[in-house]
């Protein structure tokens, strides 16, 4: 069964944030990885991001989660005032992942192509063409 989230990018805040909506909602963080975390070679992180969350998990109410991360500083700021949040979609299968997002990515901008994160999922990211942004992810572990 696919299962749909949302996903919210944070300006160097989001542990502080999915602290507050954990002591709303309650559980406990299914996921907390920091950049430093997958710091390598091919993934460069600085010292002023070593300690910002690259992904960080709430689950909700069973399959629902709340996901979020700290944008990188060679990224830029996210505009707190506009749309900073992303449509996160697990698919049950890589086949599956590809299907979606090669559909709703079409006449849209790919942010980053499907292809194996450094977390261990089967990772992609666009905004479709009436400007919604998506994360389509496969994740075997879950």
């Amino acid at each position: 069964m696919v299962t749909i989230s949302p996903w919210i990018n944070f300006n160097g805040n989001a542990e502080e944030a999915f602290s507050f909506y954990k002591s709303v909602f309650g559980g406990e963080f299914a996921e907390v990885i920091r950049l430093k975390d997958l710091a390598g070679p091919e993934f460069p992180v600085g010292d002023a991001d070593a300690d910002k969350i690259m992904r960080i998990v709430l689950p909700i109410g069973g399959a629902h989660m709340l996901i979020g991360n700290d944008v990188p500083e060679f990224l830029g700021k996210v505009s707190e005032n506009e749309n900073r949040s992303k449509i996160h979609v697990h698919a049950e299968s890589k086949e599956e992942a590809e299907k979606i997002f090669n559909g709703l990515s079409l006449g849209g901008q790919i942010e980053a192509p499907m292809g194996e994160s450094p977390w261990g999922a089967y990772f992609g990211m666009f905004r479709d063409k009436y400007g919604i942004e998506w994360v389509i992810e496969f994740n075997p572990s879950r």
